[in-house]
């Protein structure tokens, strides 16, 4: 018989391992192809994430694609707890598929830059914190029509919220891996914002 330490590793490696296939799936591309000859790999930014989608297919196929970039990281961090356990388990979840997303095998390691999907994640992890960073990115993307600036906004305010937050500083480690990978996906859009040439929604 297999030794019951052994089997929940093996449970909890399938698990995280089919959580990055799935989060993988390009949900941009997906929607875009099914409804319009569009390959958003070829046109705008290149990036298959939902504001791309928004600025090239419309408002319906962006909010379409958000919400399943979002669903990729709250689904899969939602059944951790009862498929692995613990805040560990959970942080690993939000992890993977966040590197799913922005490193997708099925286009070539490339992808989005993974704002949708780890704020899935972290609604199933610290609820509270993810919806007042949410807030601040409504806020942000309201008042400059910059996505970009929207999601580095939200991204510090989720840092803050969870480390004030007794029950969410568990998840403040795999946040700040998560932040300093989402600056490195937005390093061309930083350039643009200290430059005063980023495009707005």
């Amino acid at each position: 018989m297999i030794d019951q330490g052994l089997a929940g590793a093996i449970v909890a490696v399938t698990f995280l391992v089919c959580t990055f296939l799935l989060a993988s799936v390009p949900t941009g591309l997906v929607v875009t192809a099914l409804w319009t000859n569009l390959d958003i790999r070829s046109a705008g930014s290149g990036n298959p994430g939902a504001t791309n989608v928004y600025r090239l297919a419309g408002r319906t196929m962006g909010i379409v694609t958000l919400v399943g970039d979002v669903l990729k990281g709250l689904v899969p961090a939602i059944l951790s707890h009862w498929v692995i356990g613990g805040s560990w388990g959970v942080s690993a979840t939000i992890l993977v598929a966040f590197l799913g997303h922005c490193y997708s095998p099925y286009l070539s390691f490339r992808g989005g830059k993974g704002v949708a999907t780890g704020v899935g994640g972290f609604l199933a992890a610290a609820p509270l914190a993810s919806l007042i960073a949410v807030g601040a990115w409504v806020g942000v993307v309201a008042w400059t029509r910059k996505s970009s600036l929207a999601a580095l906004v939200a991204l510090g305010v989720l840092l803050a919220t969870l480390a004030l937050l007794p029950p969410a500083r568990a998840y403040v480690p795999v946040a700040a891996v998560v932040a300093v990978l989402m600056l490195w996906r937005h390093r061309d859009n930083i350039r643009r914002l200290l430059a005063g040439t980023e495009g707005r929604l």
